[in-house]
């Protein structure tokens, strides 16, 4: 059968950045910002983001490209006769899967909220009354579920018309729109009263701050967040480099992407920032920062109901881009590994992930008893913990190692398919750092966030 491909490089670059821009740039982000002080955590993720992330994406885009395979099957075209690398590709597949086990309800969070925001349930409320909308939100089994399986369902649906016809036409339209309601969303924040005050905050590096929270603590947070943003180590990006031709060099490309996600996680910053100091809110309140916190800034706004359902469109198409994207790879791997057609795959899995994703969309009602990672904790939260803290630090890991070392598929081989094509090419000076440097720091990532 013959390997589906994407019809333009704009397409490849936009479901790339898509699937790395996710939750994790903007609810993740900000809150990360306001956690770890501001400016100086800003200016360690972005150094991060060029030394671990874009040489592990690229490592990734030339695996799959090499390959022409999804990751369940990347090795066994690469790896040496008699080797086991291709154990990780089952891994990897299993990653996907957790990843969306949590993800998909997230993503109907935002779908929620945007009908919230639209309906008018936060006019005329207080800050208590918008804290309770979320607890009962969270509390309602059949809202959680309904929302869950809209976003399941919308997503297997669209993968199934084709790459091209539906997932690579779908993912630019998101992409567009999401990346044209952000910049209309900054303005909007950067001209209310009182907004310096924010973009001081955000811009101008405190190091002082940074000596208070303590340097290791922001520079670990800085480390993760580079990393996790890009979703890598599950063959996320892989699968798109296997549906690429060769006229581009692959280091150019993961730039590309890098900048792509990085301006959407900056902007999330230019538009929470600045309305939280106009606002007198604290930017350091954590992961309710986007339910509890912006919804009283939108009340208090001109136009505010408006304002705000256009924020929560713009979170439900980035979540959605990655949902998506990951579903594809998903799709890709069964298609591969049990030679079904892609619309067998897209029915078998939409069955298969509503069921999986019901003990997190139940974990803070009918589960709410069940606290795997301590008191308070959720089913969401074991999960997200697997995903960042194992899957995908441990992943990135293998990928590393299997193609630099002359024990996996070795430097030259890599150099040589990264390449070809026009654009930034892979230097021979980057052989030591990524042979040797780059996978330590990696197993120091993975360590340390245990």
């Amino acid at each position: 059968m013959e390997r589906e491909r994407l019809g333009s490089r704009l397409g490849f670059i936009l479901l790339s950045a898509g699937c790395a821009i996710g939750i994790g740039n903007v609810w993740k982000f900000p809150y990360m910002v306001g956690q770890y002080g501001g400016g100086a955590f800003v200016l360690c993720y972005l150094f991060f983001l060029i030394v671990l992330g874009i040489p592990v994406m690229t490592i990734e885009f030339a695996l799959g490209r090499a390959s022409r395979k999804s990751p369940v099957k990347l090795y066994n075209e690469l790896e040496k006769p008699g080797q086991k690398w291709h154990l990780h590709g089952y891994a990897a597949m299993a990653g996907n899967y957790l990843l969306m086990m949590f993800y998909t309800t997230v993503a109907g969070w935002m779908l929620h909220y945007f009908f919230y925001m639209a309906g008018g349930t936060f006019e005329g409320t207080d800050v208590a009354a918008v804290g309770n909308v979320f607890g009962n939100m969270l509390a309602d089994p059949y809202g959680m579920i309904g929302f869950m399986v809209v976003v399941v369902v919308l997503g297997f649906g669209i993968c199934s018309i084709g790459l091209q016809k539906g997932l690579e036409r779908v993912s630019k339209l998101l992409m567009i729109a999401l990346l044209i309601i952000m910049v209309v969303l900054a303005v909007n924040s950067l001209l209310l009263e009182g907004s310096g005050e924010g973009l001081r905050f955000y811009l101008l590096p405190d190091f002082g701050r940074m000596m208070e929270i303590g340097v290791g603590n922001v520079m670990l947070g800085a480390m993760t967040q580079a990393f996790f943003t890009l979703s890598l180590g599950i063959g996320a990006m892989a699968i798109f480099g296997s549906y690429i031709g060769r006229e581009r060099a692959l280091l150019g490309e993961a730039v590309n992407v890098g900048i792509l996600d990085t301006f959407v996680a900056f902007v999330s910053g230019l538009i929470i920032f600045p309305a939280c100091f106009a606002y007198g809110v604290s930017p350091d309140s954590g992961p309710g920062l986007i339910f509890v916190t912006l919804p009283n800034i939108f009340n208090h706004m001109p136009a505010g109901r408006l304002w705000g359902s256009l924020f929560f469109v713009f979170m439900f198409f980035a979540a959605f881009s990655t949902v998506l994207a990951v579903f594809e790879n998903i799709i890709s791997c069964c298609m591969d590994l049990f030679k079904w057609t892609r619309k067998k795959a897209c029915g078998i899995n939409a069955v298969l992930m509503i069921a999986l994703s019901l003990p997190c969309a139940m974990g803070y009602n009918l589960l709410s008893g069940f606290q795997p990672r301590g008191t308070g904790s959720t089913v969401l939260d074991l999960e997200d913990f697997l995903v960042s803290n194992l899957f995908l630090p441990l992943g990135s890991l293998i990928y590393v190692v299997f193609a630099t070392s002359r024990y996996g598929w070795g430097w030259d081989k890599l150099v040589a398919e990264a390449n070809q094509g026009k654009g930034l090419k892979v230097a021979n000076w980057m052989k030591l750092y990524m042979t040797y440097v780059l996978p330590v720091v990696v197993l120091i990532v993975f360590l340390l966030s245990l």
